[in-house]
């Protein structure tokens, strides 16, 4: 193919939340994974601010707009100004990572692809009005959707959108950040600054946003095990406060063992792997989960993975994890004990979940979805 008939892709920036949420990591991982030989142009737009956010250290060409990251300007810029801009810039197909937060109502002239990474129903639920109509006519305009899960894909299909429309193509994850270390954690306190965390110890890694995250209930089970077992574990919940933050700090405060509750407050991404590879567990009680990363994360450092029965997280985690019932306490410390003290059941569920994760790589997630448009 002649250079000057290349496809055209452009990758949407916009709702990337500067690289720092999960729609900014699949930009920067997708990005950082693209195929070196390439029989297609690629370039990214977005706000001036996120010029180098992305393209810092490659030659990829980026298209900035003068935009305020408001709602309401984004929905005015995606209604309005949004196709224009496309057609301007003779993009082919264009690429939406945060397709969940918003879109043009309608798609001219290119192939507009929506990659779909949480649960569209919720977070159309939480929107305005006018946000709401809008992001479900594009959702029903889009001509392909990539849906990260099975279980995102039955809730598009709720939504109205055509079966036929809808990939199953699931996220990696960073083999070169996340990888089997617990021989590397020898000494009793894991030093992560600007933490130190004293071992042994259970971890759920989730922003305190909703009653769904099951952080209250996480910590009753908690209690229960400490009291049933008498053990020295403490429980760390690495996390941003949200919503939902003041409830679980007041449980963490009331608990018996509030001296062995830590919450971190901000944790950032590439700090985990050690967070991970230290700890006892990964523990994971959300229910409302379309993707659920961090449990393949977990796995892949090498620590044994416990975690909820609802939402993506069994199709995500295979046979690898002990699944319980987040609502059931008892189920949940019984389960925490189980891993703490039968050691062939920790050593198979660590085997077991490090092969699990080997399968989830962003090379095959980037070479998947080009192939949906190229």
């Amino acid at each position: 193919m002649s250079e000057s008939k290349k496809i055209k892709i452009a990758i949407d920036t916009l709702g990337g939340d500067h690289g720092k949420s999960g729609f900014g990591s699949y930009i920067l991982y997708f990005i950082s994974n693209l195929p070196k030989e390439r029989d297609f142009e690629i370039e990214l737009f977005g706000t001036e601010e996120d010029r180098y956010t992305y393209t810092s250290g490659t030659d990829i060409p980026y298209s900035a707009i003068k935009l305020l990251e408001t709602p309401k300007a984004l929905r005015r810029w995606y209604k309005y100004h949004a196709n224009r801009f496309i057609k301007k810039h003779g993009y082919d197909a264009v690429i939406y990572p945060s397709a969940n937060k918003m879109l043009p109502r309608k798609f001219h002239g290119y192939t507009a692809l929506a990659v779909i990474n949480s649960i569209l129903s919720s977070d159309i639920a939480e929107m305005d009005r006018k946000s709401r109509h809008q992001l479900k006519k594009g959702i029903l305009h889009a001509h392909r959707l990539i849906a990260a899960s099975n279980f995102i894909k039955d809730d598009l299909l709720r939504l109205g959108v055509s079966e036929e429309k809808i990939t199953v193509i699931h996220n990696g994850i960073d083999h070169k950040l996340f990888f089997p270390m617990a021989d590397i954690f020898e000494d009793e306190i894991v030093d992560i600054k600007p933490f130190a965390i004293k071992r042994p110890y259970f971890v759920y890694g989730s922003t305190l946003s909703s009653p769904e995250k099951k952080h209250i209930e996480l910590i009753k089970a908690f209690e229960l095990f400490k009291k049933n077992t008498g053990a020295p574990h403490r429980l760390v919940l690495a996390g941003n406060d949200g919503p939902y933050a003041q409830e679980i700090h007041k449980a963490a405060f009331d608990s018996k063992y509030a001296s062995d509750i830590f919450l971190t407050g901000f944790f950032p991404h590439e700090n985990f792997a050690r967070l991970y590879g230290g700890a006892e567990a990964c523990l994971f009680p959300s229910v409302n989960e379309g993707v659920g990363l961090p449990i393949l994360e977990a796995m892949a450092c090498g620590i044994p993975v416990l975690c909820s029965n609802k939402g993506a997280l069994k199709e995500i985690g295979g046979t690898a994890p002990l699944y319980f019932n987040s609502d059931d306490i008892d189920s949940i410390a019984t389960n925490m004990q189980k891993v703490t003290e039968d050691k062939e059941l920790r050593d198979n569920m660590i085997t077991d979940g490090i092969v699990w994760a080997k399968d989830f790589n962003w090379e095959e997630t980037v070479k998947k979805t080009l192939n949906t448009i190229i």
